[in-house]
This record gives structure tokens, sequence and C-alpha cells, in this order.
């Protein structure tokens, strides 16, 4: 199984990474699609210390990732006006832009999958990967 999902993920990842590079956005380091990704798909800012949690980095890692993030115009850094200790993270327009694009690759590997394995079986998937995710999370009693 630990194969076969990092071979999946590389799928996806390619085929993002292509579509990225075709639409001017060659610059994203490694993880930064995650990073664009999650942003996109949230509302609202997102502290840097929950980036740090999710993506599984030092902090000084994760660090160097919104730096270059932050240079490439995909993200936006701003003091959390409740607790000005915390940094929280936006997406730019350019980074919006990014997410768009990453969206729509996505949104094409989907629909082949779904094409060759059919709609039942992508819910059947997307449910077992849910439930393998919960039971990597620290606060899982299912580990």
């Amino acid at each position: 199984m630990p194969a076969l999902l990092r071979h999946a993920r590389t799928t996806y990842g390619v085929a993002m990474r292509r579509a990225l590079e075709s639409a001017g956005f060659s610059d994203i380091p490694a993880n930064g699609l995650y990073v664009i990704g999650g942003l996109a798909l949230g509302a609202s800012d997102v502290p840097l210390s929950k980036l740090i949690t999710d993506l599984r980095v030092s902090k000084q890692a994760a660090g160097q990732l919104v730096d270059a993030l932050v240079t490439g115009g995909y993200l936006q850094r701003s003091v959390d006006p409740l607790d000005r200790r915390r940094l929280n993270i936006t997406l730019t327009k350019r980074g919006r832009a990014a997410a768009v694009t990453q969206t729509a690759a996505r949104k094409r590997i989907d629909a082949a999958l779904t094409r060759r394995v059919g709609k039942e079986a992508m819910e059947i998937t997307r449910s077992t990967l849910a439930a393998l995710i919960e039971i990597g999370r620290p606060d899982s009693a299912g580990a």
C-alpha cells in the first residue's frame, strides 16, 4: 500500500507541476503545492504553526518554504490581530491563480481515474484514504 500511495501521489504531482509550469508558475518549491492547495481549500488565514504541524517539517524548514512562496509572490504574511506572536499566511492574487491551475490539473486526473474505475470506486477510495489519514493523526485512538 505505501508504494501504491507514493506512485499515485506522483501522478498528481507531475500533472500539477506540468500545468503550473505551462501557466508560468515554475518557481514553486517542493511542498509549495501542498501549501497553495491547502490554503485554496480554506476560507481564512492559516497560522504558520498549523502549516508546520501539517507538513511535519521543522519550524525552520516551514519558514524557508513560506519565505520562498512570499518571494515568488504566492503568499502574503501578516501578524494575527488577536495574537501578535502568531503569523498568518494567505494567498496573493498570483497564489490564487496558481491554485486554480493546480486544481484544474487535479480535476483532470480525477476525471481520468473515474473513467477507469467508476464513481463508486472513487468514493470508496476517498473514504479509505480519509480513514488512513485519521489513523495517522497523533491524537487518533485508531493507531
